[in-house]
């Protein structure tokens, strides 16, 4: 008796093993299953639907609805005719005819300017650049025209990022970045994406189930690169012209730096009691600045591109402007040729505006200090007097403001900012 129960205990261990295992695929299937339905909900809210609308107005280019191949992957992550799932997002604004209206990517090269013998002289890294330099609006690939549909943003927070930069944007999102509501005054948050560069698909769909959680993502359709660092200027300006003209001010800056908030606001308050702030354009001011001729260097210019002093511009680290100046800034953007440095093509802008952009010791988009190793570029008691500090990881970021809202945080005085 004592081994029939024996036996028959074994047969249920084993069935149960085998009950065990059924139960563990089928769930194993089963979240496989959810994420490839996430997938495919963010690849719906990118696809969105048909456009059936007539493109209106097309600014110094015009790109017409019927689908042309793109002519060159220097602009798009894809040298063929867009695939189904990166057709741009509908964009229209609720009781406006306003949309963006570049529907579709058609940039082909500028052939005359071969031709021309400063082009020949031209370092050929370069080439691709200026073929396609009157290539300004793109389609886009992910939207948000319902950002400021409310009217009442106070301060919207404009990051300059790209797709492979994830840990840097969600420390942004935990730190400065946050969306929330000071004082009865809203903070809204945005991150400015192109293309990937490369393994298109997989980082295109992720990019996409991260803009589904988070929903704080513009992307246009062209490749990311340094030198297309312009494209996001010029395409936000027009972006914020159509969907956020109501909002007050502008802080835009990349993803790798330390923002106080709090200063940020005393600052633009400051301007507003002061009634200053129609040109405000403030930051940390370059004067006097050329060119730099090293070719080594992440920011040479050749001759034959620009041969004159740069104009006053601030550091693209981090700045911040009156809705009323970026309106302004749009349009003059339109006629400035587009230039391979961001901040320094702000510049250009601001001169054809005759408005000079604003110093403040607040803004370190060099650091604290030049020197690295300098303690204080640690010191969290510079970084609660200070606006803007350049340049920190995701890690030191997240740590450092933790240092720098700790309540048990002494300082022993106020630097004035």
């Amino acid at each position: 008796r004592r081994s029939a129960v024996t036996v028959m205990d074994h047969f249920f261990r084993r069935k149960r093993g085998g009950l065990l295992k059924s139960l563990l695929s089928l769930s194993l299937v089963f979240g496989s299953f959810l994420m490839i339905q996430k997938l495919k909900l963010s690849e719906k809210y990118a696809t969105g639907l048909k456009h059936t609308r007539d493109a209106s107005w097309c600014g110094s280019d015009c790109f017409p609805l019927k689908k042309s191949p793109v002519k060159n992957s220097f602009w798009s992550a894809d040298a063929t005719e867009p695939s189904s799932d990166r057709v741009p997002h509908p964009v229209v604004t609720k009781g406006s005819a306003a949309y963006w209206d570049a529907q579709v990517l058609n940039c082909s090269e500028d052939a005359s300017v071969k031709t021309q013998e400063w082009f020949r002289r031209l370092d050929p890294r370069f080439h691709q650049f200026v073929l396609h330099r009157h290539c300004r609006y793109f389609p886009m690939l992910i939207n948000h025209p319902e950002k400021c549909a409310d009217g009442d943003v106070h301060l919207l927070m404009v990051i300059k990022s790209v797709i492979e930069q994830h840990d840097r944007r969600e420390a942004v999102r935990k730190t400065w970045g946050k969306e929330l509501t000071v004082g009865g005054r809203k903070i809204k948050t945005l991150f400015l994406l192109g293309a990937p560069t490369s393994d298109t698909k997989n980082l295109q769909k992720l990019i996409e189930y991260e803009d589904v959680i988070y929903k704080d993502i513009l992307q246009w359709d062209f490749m990311d690169t340094f030198f297309n660092l312009t494209l996001k200027e010029v395409n936000f300006l027009k972006w914020f012209n159509i969907y956020c003209p109501h909002v007050q001010f502008i802080f835009k800056g990349d993803d790798d730096v330390f923002v106080n908030p709090h200063n940020l606001l005393e600052l633009v308050n400051y301007k507003v009691e002061e009634r200053r702030e129609a040109d405000l354009f403030v930051g940390d001011t370059i004067s006097k600045a050329i060119p730099i001729r090293n070719r080594q260097s992440k920011y040479y210019i050749p001759k034959e591109l620009y041969d004159q002093p740069y104009p006053p511009y601030v550091g693209g680290g981090g700045f911040v402007m009156s809705s009323q100046l970026a309106s302004r800034l749009f349009v003059a953007s339109e006629d400035v040729e587009l230039y391979p440095i961001d901040d320094v093509f702000l510049g250009m802008c601001l001169k054809k505006l005759s408005v000079a952009p604003e110093m403040h010791a607040g803004f370190r988009t060099f650091g604290i200090t030049r020197h690295k190793v300098s303690r204080m570029n640690s010191e969290p008691c510079f970084y609660r007097n200070l606006i803007v500090v350049h340049k920190l990881n995701a890690q030191e970021l997240l740590r450092m403001w933790s240092f720098v809202n700790d309540e048990n945080l002494v300082c022993a005085q106020r630097f004035s900012i």
